[in-house]
């Protein structure tokens, strides 16, 4: 056996027995034979994926700007803020580390009232979080030993939530990650687990799984595992960078051909107070040419 032979030989099984391990926690075999491809010192070439319009699909685009705040406005504050130029609302309607769990308005009568006003919603899902999450206030709902299953669990509970909420199949639903700690490779791959687990679980039950994050957080690590070859990644990506103008396919985390076309959110700043008709809120501002609610 000549010794390239051995090293072939050698490189098949370690792939074999990694391919067995990542399986077990959601894992693919695509990326495995790409870090096998690096082992054995090539460079694998970056995923060229395209994503589709999603509008064929069944999703409504909505392009324009929106804001998200902690507790979803009356309805009579959104028809005060009728002289704005927001014209979607992002709401926290579900998940175990939302930090404001009370949500007096949100019911579904207020989602057909912001329907029949002509405001979309992009509807946020605040899950468990990374175990390396940075925010302190969200270390109290860390992903636990089965990350990949947990997801499934609560992308389950976060469809069963949206129709609660009179929230149709082809809806976006976007999961909130909050920035956690890249270089922490085992918490990482456990927090990815735990994303693709999700998605799987919501895209298999008629919906889109979005994805909200830091840009130098969980989208520049979403957008690793795509150019590894990852499978069950978010359909739509809300990226948060506070820092310049809003700009939708600039991101310097995101390939531009990545999650394109209408499948993209800026958050471009946030915690400000802004008044419009008389009525102050404290926002988070966004720049939209993504999927939203389709409400019954």
């Amino acid at each position: 056996m000549s010794t390239f032979t051995r090293h072939m030989t050698r490189l098949t099984r370690l792939t074999r027995r990694k391919q067995s391990r990542w399986k077990a926690t959601g894992w693919t075999a695509g990326l495995a034979a790409t870090l096998a491809t690096s082992i054995a010192g090539a460079t694998p070439a970056a995923s060229a994926e395209v994503l589709p319009d999603p509008r064929p699909l069944g999703a409504k685009v909505f392009k324009g700007w929106a804001f998200d705040t902690c507790h979803a406005p009356s309805l009579a504050t959104l028809r005060a803020w009728n002289s704005s130029r927001y014209r979607a609302v992002g709401v926290y309607y579900a998940g175990r580390g939302r930090a404001c769990a009370s949500q007096p308005n949100l019911t579904v009568s207020w989602m057909r009232g912001v329907k029949s006003m002509k405001w979309r919603v992009l509807p946020i899902f605040v899950g468990s979080q990374s175990p390396c999450v940075r925010n302190t206030n969200k270390k109290h709902v860390p992903i636990g030993s089965k990350p990949f299953a947990q997801g499934r669990e609560e992308g389950k509970d976060a469809v069963a939530r949206a129709k609660a909420l009179s929230m149709k199949k082809r809806s976006a639903l976007y999961l909130d990650m909050e920035a956690y700690d890249l270089t922490r490779t085992s918490c990482a791959a456990k927090t990815l687990s735990f994303i693709r687990g999700w998605n799987r679980e919501v895209r298999s039950r008629g919906f889109f799984p979005g994805f909200y994050s830091s840009a130098e957080s969980g989208v520049r690590h979403v957008e690793q595992a795509r150019r590894a070859g990852v499978h069950d990644l978010p359909s739509v990506m809300w990226f948060a960078r506070w820092k310049g103008k809003p700009s939708l396919y600039g991101e310097p985390a995101l390939a531009k051909s990545a999650w394109n076309p209408h499948r993209r959110i800026h958050q471009y700043k946030g915690n400000v107070d802004v008044t419009h008709g008389g009525r102050k809120l404290r926002i988070d501002r966004n720049k939209v040419d993504a999927p939203v609610a389709i409400i019954k």
